[in-house]
């Protein structure tokens, strides 16, 4: 291997290393500042007993469990002082957590996009299904399954492993495999696959109820129309600024999570490769940078909600500053 070669690949790894030293502290910030305000805004009277906002509320509460979880010891292995990549038990527990965390959050988003589905839909019986009552109950089904979903990783994961991306890993290439593959197509792809569908349909659901309010409003009587305008004004001011969070999320859960779930099919299916060290070098760069860019994700929907929920979120994050500046 010539010098220059060894250079870069030195180079690479100090790359490695100062990415989780400190962009891993700022994500770390970004995220639980985020998930705790977005939780505190969410956890209100008037956002929590609307049962996408319910569904928006616990998705942040296990964001926050998986930054808190995941990028704790990232910043740890910045300086060589991870206690996951050598002690098993906390190896295994570290992992479970994590993974079953992220898996809930993102299900709940799923949830959330099927529920203003169903809230925007002119069939009554579909609205019906837009209640607290169900989202407690789809709460209740995606935490249980998740958690059954990552159980074998108290099984397939170890510490102090070798020729590994990460010293704590599933321990056997089966392992691996089934672990990583849970994750890339249960814990992302799927998740962004519905979101996607299902926002696509409320919004097709969104502009026939608005064409039909047009049209039985000019037929119908003034009294008519001035309540169906109502009405409409009505979902605008409410769920339509909820549809705007989730949509916006949506797109930026698809750009910092989906390159992840790629690059860990990519993995376990060349995991057998033997690969020169340059090689080796760049895919742990790659690994531990898109690995970072999906707590980013995990932490950004306060920040969403903010710019983009519009009066209703901001007006009710305001009260709260100022409840506290009274204090």
């Amino acid at each position: 291997m010539s010098t220059n070669v060894t250079i870069l690949i030195a180079s690479i790894q100090n790359a490695s290393t100062q990415l989780n030293r400190y962009f891993s502290i700022f994500v770390f910030i970004f995220g639980v500042l985020g998930n705790m305000l977005n939780c505190l805004v969410l956890s209100q009277q008037k956002l929590r007993t609307n049962s996408c906002a319910f569904l928006f509320l616990i998705s942040s509460i296990f964001s926050l469990i998986s930054i808190l979880s995941g990028l704790t010891t990232r910043m740890l292995a910045g300086y060589a002082v991870d206690l996951t990549n050598t002690i098993d038990w906390l190896c295994k527990l570290r992992a479970f957590v994590l993974f079953a965390s992220r898996t809930i959050a993102s299900w709940l988003l799923t949830f959330a996009s099927i529920d203003r589905w169903f809230s925007s839909s002119i069939n009554h019986e579909y609205r019906k299904r837009s209640s607290l009552k169900n989202s407690y109950r789809n709460m209740y089904i995606v935490v249980s399954l998740s958690i059954l979903l990552y159980v074998q990783i108290f099984y397939c994961y170890q510490a102090n492993l070798i020729n590994t991306p990460l010293k704590c890993y599933g321990k056997t290439t089966g392992c691996r495999m089934t672990t990583d593959l849970s994750y890339a197509i249960i814990t992302i792809i799927i998740p962004i696959m519905g979101m996607i569908l299902f926002g696509i349909k409320t919004i097709s659901n969104v502009k026939h109820s608005y064409r039909r309010v047009f049209i039985e409003a000019v037929t119908a009587s003034n009294v008519t129309r001035n309540t169906a305008t109502h009405q409409q004004q009505r979902w605008k001011r409410t769920d339509y600024q909820l549809l705007m969070m989730l949509l916006i999320q949506i797109v930026l859960y698809s750009f910092f999570t989906l390159p992840q779930a790629i690059q860990k099919i990519y993995s376990t299916f060349t995991e057998e490769q033997v690969k020169p060290a340059l090689q080796n070098a760049v895919e742990t760069l790659v690994f531990n940078l898109l690995l970072l860019l999906t707590y980013f994700s995990s932490g950004i929907s306060f920040y969403i909600n903010t710019l983009c929920g519009g009066q209703i979120f901001r007006r009710t994050f305001f009260d709260i500053v100022k409840k506290l500046w009274r204090c």
